[in-house]
């Protein structure tokens, strides 16, 4: 079954909320894919116009900036993520097939079906991986913090720690570990594709080797 979700994202990362009209949201689906083309160094409002047939003043109108619109397409990613984490997981009674489901949503593709909107999911995806450390490594952090930019985020790892204390409930550092997971999950990824010498990838597609990495990784470190 088809559907379309809809997440109420942060409303200071908009000047004029993209869900309001068809053009506000080609102007995020246009820019998961012109960003996903050409990084978001060199992605431009201007290079969007041109893609979208519009003016950059029309996109001014939504977004201040296209910082704020990575922040936006990750605030709703990451609220996505945290709802299929729910929905993954309310009938699995076991935390530790709990914990391998949230593995594989974290390393593999989104679903085929997953309700969001038009967006190319390979493209969003690979987005993720490549640009989402550069909406918070950044000098402005504090400052972003302080709007609520990152709660998503932080709800997700919320709800994943949660899962790893029923694993484990004496384990000390469950946000750490569920941060970790979710940023090891990037970062391999990432490297088992462009620097495959910092991975044990081997013959493995980079998702089954990150799964399997991570697999690795947080079972032993909740070992009782």
């Amino acid at each position: 079954m088809d559907f379309q979700l809809s997440f109420k994202v942060n409303e200071h990362l908009y000047l004029k909320d993209p869900e309001t009209s068809e053009l506000g949201k080609q102007i995020v689906k246009e820019s998961i894919d012109l960003i996903h083309s050409l990084g978001i160094e060199h992605f431009t409002f201007k290079k969007l116009a041109v893609q979208i047939n519009t003016t950059e003043a029309t996109i001014y109108r939504y977004f201040e900036n296209k910082q704020k619109l990575l922040l936006y397409i990750l605030n709703w990613y990451w609220s996505y993520m945290a709802f299929l984490v729910m929905l993954k997981c309310q009938n699995i009674n076991i935390p530790e097939d709990k914990l391998i489901t949230i593995l594989e949503i974290l390393t593999h593709d989104l679903p085929e079906r997953s309700g969001l909107q038009e967006y190319n999911h390979k493209h969003l995806n690979e987005i993720i991986v490549r640009e989402s450390t550069k909406a918070y490594l950044i000098r402005e952090v504090n400052e972003l913090n302080k709007e609520d930019f990152f709660k998503p985020y932080k709800a997700l790892c919320a709800s994943i720690a949660d899962v790893l204390l029923e694993c484990n409930p004496s384990y000390p550092y469950p946000r750490s570990l569920s941060s970790t997971m979710i940023e090891t999950a990037h970062a391999q990824q990432f490297f088992a594709e462009h620097l495959p010498r910092l991975t044990n990838v081997q013959d493995l597609g980079k998702r089954e080797y990150t799964y399997l990495f991570l697999k690795d990784l947080i079972f032993k470190a909740l070992a009782k």
